[in-house]
């Protein structure tokens, strides 16, 4: 008797939406904090500096919204928003700008280059945790090219490998 109620009861739930759908109403998500996005962009800058680069660096968490914008004394005034597009270019699309780039310069995908704020030059990066779970991205502007801004971009993201190894 136990079994068969427990067949029951089963085949309710699996034939219940209701049942299938209670899963999917919320989800839980990893979220960068504004310290590892802060020591980010430092660590970037510091890289860019080193380099003798002037440049701006911003990153974005998940979702593309800014979370640090910095931009060093003699960057370009076009630099700030420019590392803001690479990084939201990057977390959009769930790769880095200098591989976007590549796959958009000629065939089906260059229509992507037409959408509003995408820059597919390098210097935009993910941050991924250990797990691969998407934190963000930074992005990077004002070096000597999209693989110099990229290299910056790589930096700050050494900086906080260990805290976002989870």
């Amino acid at each position: 008797m136990k079994r068969l109620a427990l067949c029951i009861a089963l085949a309710a739930g699996l034939a219940s939406p209701s049942a299938a759908q209670d899963s999917d109403a919320v989800y839980t998500v990893k979220l960068l904090s504004l310290d590892a996005a802060l020591t980010a962009a430092q660590a970037a800058m510091q890289s860019c500096r080193d380099e003798g680069y002037q440049t701006a660096i911003a990153v974005v968490d998940r979702s593309g919204v800014t979370q640090v914008v910095l931009r060093d004394r003699f960057a370009g005034p076009h630099t700030p928003e420019t590392a803001r597009r690479k990084a939201w270019t990057a977390v959009s699309f769930r790769t880095d700008t200098i591989s976007l780039g590549e796959q958009t310069e000629a065939g089906a995908a260059w229509a992507v280059r037409g959408i509003d704020d995408v820059l597919p030059l390098g210097g935009g990066v993910l941050i991924e945790a250990g797990d691969g779970s998407l934190l963000g991205a930074i992005g990077v502007s004002g070096a000597s090219g999209g693989a110099a801004d990229a290299a910056c971009a790589e930096a700050g993201l050494a900086a906080i490998e260990f805290d976002i190894a989870f």
